[in-house]
């Protein structure tokens, strides 16, 4: 009996745990700030005729979810800013808010300014997240040192908008971003194991390229290609081996 009740009370502990991380975890950029919850859908396609977007009785509605609205979700620029190292720094971001994410595609872009006219300046390659499954998941992913675009620079003072575009398993893409001020590297938030962190159950995948087919069909991979896809292949081939 007294096994019984200390299950019970190890479930309760559990479940409570996991109700006030859902409470507190309002946020898909984990670090360094965010615009703000845009994880809310209203409305309906009927009253937007399909948009995206609609006013409708003096507000807008998001049939689909606000996530889906380019630039950053449905979220204007913020009037408070988050501070950013010039020199660049770490984003984490929850990207298992919604279904279809059990693999996603992961863009980081930077756009210049206040109110940035575009958010075409990529700052890292796109890369694969790989989740536990479909179905929406808990976890953080964290990149400690992400770089400005190649051949920019940055002043303390200035400011910029920092884009996260995640493209679902079936193609669509949410977008989110943080307003940031750049400031000296030793003046912006510290990067700690509590706010930048890489769960177990969330991997991740080379994205690489390929050259056009040849004319005999076959598929040429470049040089990195084949780097990234070699690991992959041997560990098919000892699975084989071992059957």
């Amino acid at each position: 009996m007294r096994s019984f009740h200390e299950s019970i009370s190890r479930w309760t502990v559990a479940l409570t745990l996991l109700c006030l991380g859902l409470v507190n975890a309002h946020s898909v950029i984990t670090y360094p700030g965010y615009r703000g919850n845009n994880l809310h859908t209203n409305g309906t396609v009927e009253q937007t005729n399909g948009l995206g977007v609609g006013w409708e009785n003096g507000s807008y509605v998001y049939p689909y979810g606000m996530q889906w609205i380019y630039p950053c979700g449905g979220m204007a620029t913020s009037r408070n800013r988050t501070k950013w190292p010039v020199t660049g720094g770490a984003i984490a971001l929850q990207p298992g808010w919604f279904r279809g994410h059990e693999t996603a595609f992961i863009y980081i872009n930077i756009g210049w300014g206040t109110v940035p006219p575009n958010m075409s300046n990529p700052m890292l390659s796109v890369f694969e997240i790989t989740g536990p499954d479909n179905d929406p998941y808990p976890g953080t992913i964290c990149l400690p040192q992400v770089p400005l675009p190649a051949n920019t620079t940055a002043s303390p003072g200035d400011n910029a908008t920092i884009q996260i575009v995640e493209a679902a398993k079936h193609g669509a893409a949410l977008y989110d971003c943080v307003d940031i001020t750049f400031v000296e590297p030793g003046e912006a938030e510290e990067v700690t194991p509590q706010n930048c962190f890489n769960s177990s159950d969330i991997g991740f995948k080379y994205v690489f390229a390929s050259k056009s087919l040849t004319t005999s069909g076959a598929v040429r991979l470049s040089h990195l290609g084949l780097t990234a896809v070699v690991p992959v292949l041997l560990i098919v081939m000892f699975g084989f081996l071992m059957m």
